[in-house]
């Protein structure tokens, strides 16, 4: 299955990198083992604070494979405390530094949730409760994103853990309108209302979690993704990668290991009976509670 996207305006390799990986030696071997298996589209995150590590990595493996600036494709994200519209571009200035980059292919507004701004990322009242931010709202955040794709160093914003009824007023009130929309989806989260809108407004549906994080029991672990797994001879990981493409969504994984980024490489079409066996799957669950709150599920305490 060919992996570069071929299928959206804005250059995205439909198989990306997700940088939410604990401990800076970590995020540096993972990101230039994932660089060398092939990977050229990176998602990292102010919030997950090791975005100076994914630079390092990533200017270390460029220069190492002889690989061009342009031939990969970078993304970050602004985090909920910096949602008022004069602290975006500082934001926004203070990632590509920690990137040692000059320009951002993707910016997104990380969750649709603004929180009390200031430096604390996760601030939180007395009771433990998050502190938010009710002067802004999400059409001003935007509007000063715009402004950075109009200074030439962002080519493309968008949004992440957003509803479809949330993104659809935006949309309409957008001057540029979203490129990217970065929600978890898989088989037991199909987020098929969402997908429709987007490729009907040629937005880019990007699928984080498309393997359930992993969790257990999970999709990885469905009957039916084992036993297409066995019938394709594929790993039940490789299934569910080859589901979410299948379906027109670009996708994130974080493998962990050079073998682990080689193995979600290597996918294959999967018969037609095969992919709407997954797509009846009746499971529904998710796993990241973000969207309800802008408090991420899976970053850990005091990181």
């Amino acid at each position: 299955m060919e992996m570069k996207a071929t299928n959206n305006s804005i250059g995205m390799p439909l198989l990306g990198f997700g940088t939410l990986i604990i401990g800076a030696a970590e995020t540096i071997s993972a990101t230039r083992d994932a660089l060398e298996a092939g990977f050229r589209h990176f998602d990292s995150a102010e919030r997950y604070r090791n975005e100076s590590e994914v630079g390092e990595a990533l200017q270390a493996g460029l220069a190492a494979g002889g690989i061009a600036r342009k031939d990969i494709f970078v993304t970050t994200k602004l985090w909920n405390t910096n949602h008022r519209p004069e602290r975006v571009e500082p934001a926004f200035e203070a990632s590509l530094n920690r990137l040692q980059l000059n320009y951002l292919d993707l910016y997104l507004i990380h969750t649709p949730y603004a929180f009390q701004p200031g430096d604390e990322q996760d601030p939180r009242d007395e009771n433990g409760n998050v502190i938010y931010d009710r002067e802004v709202t999400l059409l001003d955040t935007w509007r000063a994103m715009e402004n950075l794709v109009d200074s030439g160093r962002c080519r493309a914003i968008g949004l992440s853990d957003i509803s479809l009824k949330e993104l659809v007023p935006l949309y309409e009130s957008a001057r540029i309108k979203p490129a990217v929309v970065q929600v978890e989806a898989h088989p037991y989260l199909p987020e098929t209302e969402l997908l429709e809108f987007c490729k009907e407004k040629g937005i880019v549906f990007l699928a984080f979690a498309p393997l359930g994080h992993g969790m257990r029991p999970g999709p990885l672990e469905d009957p039916v993704v084992l036993d297409i797994a066995e019938r394709v001879e594929k790993t039940p990981a490789q299934v569910l990668l080859a589901w979410a493409l299948q379906r027109g969504t670009a996708l994130l994984t974080t493998p962990k290991s050079p073998a682990r980024a080689r193995e979600n490489f290597d996918i294959s079409s999967l018969p037609e009976d095969a992919f709407n066996e997954i797509s009846r799957i009746q499971t529904r669950q998710r796993f990241n509670q973000v969207v309800k709150t802008g408090v991420p599920g899976f970053i850990a305490k005091g990181n």
